[in-house]
């Protein structure tokens, strides 16, 4: 099939370009390279359509000119901290979340798969955190994801489109940005690979769970291909939770350091204590169960940064 990959630059993104080509599709990336970059498709440039562009719809009709069967729309405004220091930006995502809607329903594309987010349950008010459970979308960037979903929905029971929200739960790996515009896993390596100490905030007692990418790709894949999950709103994640200092501490031990992690004070933004999710969803329409542990995925992670330092 010919697939949409927007975001296809990204961490996820690039992944997933290249997880398509080994299973012989035509693989369009999309992106606008704000987060993304070359350096992570350098190796399959070569392989894939490359569009540089926003998702507006004039940049979007280009990549629609190619008979699209399969849009996976994974470009946003992503990173705590940046979408903190400019919340309001992420709101011109809901344009492009409309715009890859109506061009796939006017080109008679055959899903959309759409990334959404854990953050749409805000801190929960119940654990463990389940789709049609309680969501509470406190920052800007879950509430463009909620409204994502529900234009998601609308589009597949006014219109017959196909689509399937998926709610990613950390998502770590190779390729992923460890600066201070990052995510948890790839700083703290990247911090302890540089002989710093790993930055804990708070006393480091609040939990996540952890999905290693191969498992979050594997997911999305089977997502795309399988009918059951037309219409679905969808956790995708570990449910094996662990302390923010614990991992901090997993990954000393795993580098072979001695260093010791250090307590700052949480950002005011910081509220969330605890996030897991329910994956009985999951497991029912995928049929499909986490592979990688953490020390298997850490392992793997922690390799790639230190032949990429």
């Amino acid at each position: 099939m010919k697939i949409l990959v927007t975001g296809g630059a990204g961490f996820i993104g690039s992944h997933l370009c290249k997880a398509l080509l080994k299973k012989g599709h035509e693989v369009i990336c999309f992106d606008n390279f704000s987060t993304g970059s070359n350096e992570k498709i350098n190796d399959i440039k070569n392989q894939i359509e490359l569009i540089e562009g926003d998702c507006n719809t004039d940049d979007l009709k280009k990549a629609f000119q190619n008979n699209i069967d399969i849009v996976f729309h994974y470009a946003a405004t992503v990173g705590v901290k940046r979408t903190q220091e400019k919340p309001m930006s992420v709101f011109d995502d809901i344009i492009g979340i409309r715009n890859i809607l109506e061009l796939s329903y006017q080109n008679k594309v055959k899903k959309v798969i759409f990334a959404s987010s854990s953050e749409i349950y805000g801190n929960p008010k119940e654990m463990p955190e389940k789709e049609d459970g309680i969501i509470d979308p406190i920052q800007p960037y879950a509430g463009v994801k909620l409204i994502g979903e529900q234009l998601m929905e609308t589009y597949h029971n006014k219109f017959n489109l196909n689509t399937c929200s998926l709610r990613f739960f950390n998502v770590y790996g190779s390729n992923q940005i460890s600066n201070a515009y990052g995510f948890v896993t790839g700083k703290f390596i990247n911090q302890v690979l540089s002989g710093k100490n790993p930055t804990v905030y708070g006393d480091g007692s609040q939990s996540r769970t952890f999905t290693y990418i191969d498992d979050n790709i594997n997911m999305s894949l089977i997502a795309m291909e399988s009918e059951s999950t037309n219409g679905q709103v969808i956790n995708i994640g570990s449910d094996k939770e662990i302390s923010i200092l614990d991992l901090a501490k997993k990954i000393i031990k795993s580098c072979n350091s001695d260093l010791e992690p250090v307590f700052v004070e949480r950002e005011n933004y910081d509220i969330v204590d605890k996030r897991c999710p329910d994956t009985t969803r999951m497991k029912k329409l995928l049929n499909y169960e986490t592979k990688f542990s953490l020390n298997q995925g850490l392992s793997k992670t922690i390799e790639w940064f230190k032949s990429n330092k």
